[in-house]
């Protein structure tokens, strides 16, 4: 019987925190048109599909931290958050989908990279949502103890208002050092 997990991965872009992967195997009692690329719900949807999608399939989370993203770098962070994501799971899969042009280096499974996967298969749709929620709720909890830099609006994105309570505030723990333009600052 053919198992398939779905994979992706959120957080690479944010100058702050963990990137985060999420692997899926979906039950084949989900409603698989409701699954769609994270970036396209709004964060009500986002939250309301992560709990429906976590109650209809298998599925597990991985994260990578910053410091093994500045030791790695971020495409290396990104394929050690899936990888650990796809060892979690209860269920060993059959087959892996993952969303990207890339796969991590892992024995005994059968990896495929799948480019727009997010947008064309709905188990790694299903990861993105988990993944993205999760990082999310992650990064809000930062937020609170790490004032002035709006991360629970921006996720640690590089937006404007983060920039400027960088230039006022300075580097938390928090921030990818390696990334620019912290880089430029530190």
């Amino acid at each position: 019987m053919k198992i398939i997990a779905g994979v992706d991965e959120v957080g690479r872009g944010s100058l702050i925190g963990p990137v985060y992967a999420s692997a899926v195997i979906l039950k084949k009692s989900i409603n698989q048109k409701l699954l769609k690329d994270s970036k396209s719900l709004s964060k009500k949807e986002r939250e309301h599909l992560c709990t429906y999608i976590k109650k209809n399939s298998t599925w597990s989370i991985g994260r990578a931290s910053v410091k093994e993203i500045e030791k790695l770098n971020i495409l290396q962070a990104s394929l050690l958050a899936m990888k650990r994501a796809i060892k979690k799971l209860k269920r060993k899969p059959t087959h892996v989908l993952i969303d990207g042009n890339k796969t991590p280096e892992l024995k005994n499974y059968n990896l495929k990279s799948v480019i727009k996967g997010d947008k064309k298969v709905p188990s790694i749709s299903a990861a993105s949502i988990i993944a993205k929620v999760s990082r999310d709720k992650f990064i809000t909890t930062l937020s609170k103890k790490n004032k002035g830099y709006d991360w629970d609006k921006n996720f640690g994105y590089g937006t404007k208002q983060h920039l400027k309570a960088l230039k006022k505030l300075g580097i938390t723990k928090h921030h990818r050092k390696t990334f620019s333009p912290i880089s430029k600052i530190n």
